[in-house]
């Protein structure tokens, strides 16, 4: 069995992005621009992670703060790294930053046909509470609406 790889998390720079870039070509069939990773780094209400190991950008994600909810704007883990853990790992430490922040709730919107993110985001609290139709422009796929309705009594933030 491979040994979990030794991560770390930095805010997101500069430097980050065109790693980022590489990724999001090859996990995101509507891949955010280069543009919008830029603006995540001066956007006054976002928390921008990426997921580092040996100095290597192995994923990344990002949360806004809107009022007293955290609404998951984007994740992602290389291909090299995904079935590790490393999703949950980086999902966890955006969580605790947004409870860290006095975030009571957080949201997201994950494509329905994207059964183990979906797996993942129940696994840690969230539910789903509605669905968008036609939301994602690449395919029209539609959009599952998913709720973790209480930051403090979430189980994976211990």
């Amino acid at each position: 069995m491979a040994t979990q790889p030794i991560i770390r998390f930095a805010a997101l720079a500069e430097e980050h992005i065109p790693a980022i870039l590489e990724i999001e070509s090859k996990v995101n069939s509507a891949p955010w621009s280069d543009r919008s990773f830029r603006h995540e780094i001066t956007h006054k209400d976002s928390v921008f992670l990426v997921m580092l190991s040996d100095g290597n950008v192995v994923g990344y994600g990002g949360i806004w703060l809107v009022v007293d909810e955290a609404h998951v704007t984007t994740i992602a883990v290389s291909s090299d790294y995904q079935n590790q853990g490393l999703g949950t790992r980086l999902m966890v430490e955006l969580l605790e930053r947004a409870k860290d922040a006095g975030m009571t709730c957080a949201t997201l919107e994950v494509r329905a046909g994207n059964a183990p993110a979906i797996h993942l985001y129940e696994k840690l609290g969230f539910q789903q509470a509605a669905v968008r139709k036609g939301y994602y422009p690449d395919n029209r796929e539609d959009a599952v609406v998913m709720w973790l309705y209480d930051l403090k009594e979430c189980d994976a933030l211990g």
